[in-house]
């Protein structure tokens, strides 16, 4: 088991947030928790686990190998949506295991159905209409072709979801494509009660769009970031503070991330840190190893401009970070010793290094640091 790192996943933190969430959608607002890139992270089956434990019970994903997993801890406890891939050889057992998935081109309707008929079970589809983003989806005027079809073949197709995705709703300049794609959205609901069909839910709200655009949320909301502590964009957690009395941020982030010192030694002045000549110390300098590198997620952008934590303080990262490693400076730091705690992620004493500062040091999104962190670093439920 990998021992260099681990990630803490925070219960209670994710419990405060699924209740802030819960009570700003409604009751009626099925929630449905976005897990995709290894629950942005966080680890999908222990995230999973934990979440059911927090009272979830729909879970959204890209594809059968993140479907799979969730099935194989909750089984049928839970509801499944896969949101993008899936293969031809997998339709059966998405079918059979009555896994819902999003249909967007005619070859996968025409395909669930034929796998449907073999099974003699229902396929349980999501409509996606193409509203802008230009993506994946039907198009407006292929929607008649396609409620002719749900109608034909009800028997094998249940039209469980009518469904779409915006196109930057965490940004104000994307304010009048995202008004737009509600619009033919609304036109694409009107064709399928036109031709004497309707979905059994509608959605088209992912975290962004559920915040800056209520009447986005329908009748189930696609979270992702926001249930694990992070807005999507500065924009929408002002939008949300101007909207309030109480000015303070009610999300609390869940993850932490922490590894050790290595090893810690003195570098003399004029010497050069690591590979290359990208660091040269210009004093008497005390450095410490962790050990810990770009193999693991933790980007090489930020060689000589990272920061982590030791022992409640600031340390800048000096060199440039390497596969499995990275060097800190711990020359101010007192009694530094191998084993000591380092945070890259999250809190230690009073301090904290949260994911929006990479974007200080790097060019990553929050998503893309997430989702890059090593699925071998175990995570841990606290």
């Amino acid at each position: 088991m990998h021992k260099n790192s681990v990630i803490e996943v925070n219960k209670s933190a994710y419990q405060n947030n699924i209740d802030f969430l819960k009570k700003t959608f409604g009751k009626k607002v099925i929630f449905s928790s976005v897990v995709k890139g290894n629950a942005y992270g966080h680890g999908l089956k222990e995230f999973a686990k934990m979440a059911y434990n927090c009272g979830v019970r729909h879970f959204s994903v890209f594809d059968v190998e993140e479907a799979k997993v969730i099935f194989d801890v909750l089984g049928n406890n839970v509801t499944i949506l896969i949101m993008g891939f899936v293969a031809d050889d997998d339709l059966p057992w998405v079918i059979e295991n009555q896994i819902e998935f999003f249909v967007f081109e005619r070859y996968r309707l025409a395909k669930a159905t034929k796998v449907a008929k073999k099974l003699n079970i229902k396929a349980i589809i999501h409509i996606e209409v193409e509203t802008g983003m230009n993506r994946t989806g039907f198009t407006i005027p292929m929607l008649k072709k396609v409620t002719q079809f749900l109608i034909k073949e009800k028997e094998f197709l249940r039209f469980k979801g009518l469904c779409t995705h915006y196109a930057g709703a965490e940004s104000i300049a994307n304010y009048y494509r995202v008004s737009k794609q509600i619009e033919v959205f609304k036109k694409a609901e009107e064709i399928f009660i036109e031709n004497g069909i309707q979905p059994e839910i509608k959605h088209t709200a992912c975290s962004a769009a559920s915040i800056m655009f209520p009447e986005t949320r329908m009748d189930l909301v696609r979270i992702g970031i926001l249930q694990f502590g992070l807005w999507p964009s500065s924009e929408v957690l002002v939008s949300y503070l101007n909207s309030k009395k109480n000015k303070k941020d009610p999300l609390q982030r869940i993850i932490k991330w922490k590894s050790e010192v290595m090893s810690v030694k003195r570098v003399k002045p004029g010497e050069f840190v690591g590979y290359g000549i990208s660091f040269m110390a210009k004093e008497k300098m005390k450095i410490a190893t962790v050990p810990l590198g770009y193999a693991h997620g933790y980007s090489r952008s930020l060689s000589n401009t990272g920061r982590v934590l030791v022992k409640g303080q600031f340390c800048r990262i000096i060199g440039t970070v390497n596969m499995n490693m990275l060097t800190i400076d711990v020359t101010n730091i007192d009694h530094v010793r191998k084993g000591n705690e380092v945070v890259l992620l999250g809190n230690q004493d009073e301090t904290s290094i949260t994911i929006a500062s990479f974007s200080d040091f790097s060019n990553q999104l929050n998503y893309e640091l997430l989702t890059r962190i090593s699925k071998s670093i175990p995570r841990k439920i606290i």
